[in-house]
């Protein structure tokens, strides 16, 4: 991401591609006096980018990647796919898991400090903290989060007790041609999925769109999802897509 002063962090992501993800979440170019939650913020940057839009207020809440060793985590999990063995989920498994320590913080904290930006980190799992003490936004962010939840329409419903207009939602989605309308939600019991033992759902557009609507949302747009037909992703069954809904109070 962009620091300024013409710095730009290494990553898997090149700046072009981080501005084409922002942009197609469908969110104004300005939002001037508005407050934002970003759940799942991770390194930052669409924290960061809604306070370049002009949010009054951005809070950017994590606790599970500030916590994990990321590159111990993917050294085991390549150690347990060559053995023929099922990975566990990093906070089971000792020497991967440091929430004092939180080394996976550090990406955050050092463009943080380099942006000069008054983004607000706060260490916490939004499936157990105390909502009412963390507040209602205008927008909320909940990008890439939902898929690795262990209670998904749990998640949606504490969703809808911090959004007061906007929570934008993206998830992993799976593709079933000709099942497209049926609201379902397809279990990924281990690591069947990008060889990840923390992806537990994947839903159909429909079955994300429902469960909101149950969650207590009164409007669910679709703003992005993966074309019914695609062909199943190299070495699965089935397709794997993204899906972004914008989910209004």
């Amino acid at each position: 991401m962009p620091l300024g002063d013409g710095e730009i962090t290494p990553g898997i992501k090149s700046v072009d591609q981080l501005v084409a993800q922002a942009n197609t979440l469908g969110l104004p170019e300005r939002l001037a006096g508005q407050t934002v939650l970003d759940i799942g913020a991770w390194d930052g940057y669409f924290s960061f980018e809604l306070e370049r839009r002009g949010a009054s207020r951005v809070v950017a809440l994590d606790h599970y990647a500030w916590s994990v060793k990321l590159r111990a985590h993917q050294e085991y999990n390549a150690q347990m796919k060559a053995s023929g063995q099922r990975p566990r989920p990093a906070e089971e498994v000792p020497g991967l898991w440091d929430p004092v320590g939180l080394p996976g913080r550090a990406g955050f904290d050092y463009a943080h400090g380099r942006r000069r930006s008054r983004v607000e980190p706060l260490v916490g799992d939004f499936m157990t903290m105390n909502l009412p003490a963390l507040g209602r936004f205008d927008v909320v962010l909940f990008l890439g989060v939902l898929y690795h939840l262990k209670d998904p329409f749990l998640a949606l419903r504490r969703l809808k007790e911090v959004t007061g207009t906007l929570a934008v939602i993206e998830t992993v989605t799976v593709v079933l041609p000709a099942w497209m309308d049926e609201k379902l939600w397809l279990f990924l019991e281990t690591d069947e999925l990008d060889d990840d033992a923390s992806n537990w759902w994947a839903p159909t557009t429909a079955g994300l769109v429902a469960a909101c609507h149950a969650a207590g949302f009164r409007h669910v747009d679709i703003i992005a999802e993966p074309v019914e037909h695609t062909p199943p992703n190299p070495g699965y069954t089935l397709h794997y897509g993204r899906t972004i809904v914008h989910a209004r109070t």
